[in-house]
């Protein structure tokens, strides 16, 4: 193997640069390139570049003024938004008072309606209890009505015997 190689990779760099250094001694360096030319002002450059940032200038403040205008339109959207959501929820809790309002006035009126009707019902059943008693009274005067009929005529009869 060639002294100067890299490790068990057979490549010879030591070789290369060597070779490579022999054939630059031998020639000469190559000529500087050639300049752009003598310094001149480029006024007509320069006028050209900050007339563009000029326009730029002006561009960007159209922009900013664009953008000022659009956030202005946005605010008062947004003032216009929160005022018509104020609105709605001073509307909706007003509607919410009163249906709750009549809530409660339905639900009073069903707890007087339900009394009643209890009272009613006592009512009644105090009624159907008199109605059944005058029934046992006039089952037992009709069943012993001939019995007592009887019983009348006997004591007109003796009253009559008496006198």
């Amino acid at each position: 193997e060639a002294p100067g190689g890299i490790a068990d990779t057979g490549i010879a760099a030591l070789v290369q640069v060597s070779a490579h250094n022999q054939l630059s001694d031998d020639t000469a360096p190559a000529p500087p390139p050639a300049t752009w030319g003598a310094y001149s002002n480029k006024s007509e450059e320069n006028t050209g570049v900050i007339a563009m940032i000029d326009l730029l200038i002006k561009d960007l403040d159209k922009e900013m003024i664009e953008a000022e205008t659009e956030e202005k339109n946005s605010q008062k959207a947004y003032e216009e938004l929160t005022a018509d959501a104020a609105a709605k929820r001073a509307a909706d809790v007003k509607s919410i008072a009163a249906k709750q309002k009549a809530k409660a006035d339905f639900e009073e009126g069903k707890v007087a309606d339900e009394t009643e009707h209890q009272v009613t019902g006592k009512e009644l059943q105090a009624v159907r209890m008199y109605e059944m008693n005058l029934h046992q009274e006039c089952d037992w005067m009709q069943q012993n009505f001939d019995l007592r009929k009887q019983a009348r005529a006997d004591e007109m009869d003796s009253l009559n015997q008496a006198k």
